[in-house]
């Protein structure tokens, strides 16, 4: 009971405290949705294409919602002492961790269901399997949201957390197949995206959306599982390593 008792309350005052604040908000969905529009633009194709660039859309706007707060407030607590303080409550630190992201990982997913919206007014998209779709969405949050967490753990000040998670998050965007297939990529850069979860993420939406998929849907979701638990062991070793020892 002290376990779900501390759980909750860091839970519930990560979500008032940081994901619910407008420039989280902003910065999670206005750039994604900015992202996709310069490509359909360009593309100067008409609202048939909405599908096709909605698994990207979808993807950025849960690696940004993520992102773009964890790999910060988690360092700014350390900074502040905040975080030693929570390595008192009456919980493991695993549950404690499971409880810092946790926040993260419900703001993805309700990230991921904006673009989805937004497109039902403008296209359709009754081809959407939703058996492919929700699986897809929860793990790239969940791996998403763990990256964004090794990131944190990995710094010690706030401004190495944001140039760090950049690091990681625009060579994403053009190398795990958002927009363009890896098959495209020069050979060189291939085995690069193979290496990154989201690559496994957005093959899986691309077959939620029309079956593009260029892997196994189960393979895809295995890898992004691995992925997902590797991401929390290494940040839990780096915790382990850099704060508690």
């Amino acid at each position: 009971m002290n376990t779900l008792t501390a759980f909750w309350n860091i839970f519930v005052k990560d979500m008032r405290t940081y994901y619910l604040k407008p420039p989280n908000i902003s910065w999670g969905l206005i750039f994604p949705l900015a992202w996709t529009g310069m490509f359909f633009l360009k593309s100067g194709s008409g609202l048939e294409s909405i599908p096709s660039l909605l698994p990207g859309l979808v993807a950025i706007s849960i690696l940004f919602g993520t992102t773009s707060m964890l790999s910060v407030t988690v360092t700014f607590e350390k900074k502040n002492r905040s975080f030693e303080r929570l390595l008192l409550a009456p919980i493991s630190l695993k549950s404690l961790m499971l409880a810092k992201t946790g926040g993260a990982i419900v703001f993805g997913v309700v990230n991921a269901f904006i673009p989805v919206i937004m497109a039902a007014f403008f296209a359709d998209i009754s081809q959407l399997r939703l058996i492919v779709f929700l699986p897809a969405v929860f793990f790239i949050a969940v791996a998403s949201t763990f990256l964004g967490l090794f990131i944190a753990v990995s710094v010690s000040e706030v401004f190495e957390a944001q140039t760090f998670s950049n690091f990681f998050r625009f060579p994403m965007i053009f190398l795990c197949g958002l927009f363009f297939p890896i098959s495209r990529l020069p050979m060189l850069l291939r085995p690069v995206s193979y290496a990154l979860p989201l690559t496994y993420g957005a093959d899986m939406l691309h077959g939620s959306i029309g079956g593009g998929n260029a892997m196994p849907l189960l393979l895809d979701l295995a890898l992004l599982i691995l992925f997902c638990a590797a991401l929390f062991a290494a940040s839990l070793w780096n915790i382990k390593r850099k704060w508690i020892a």
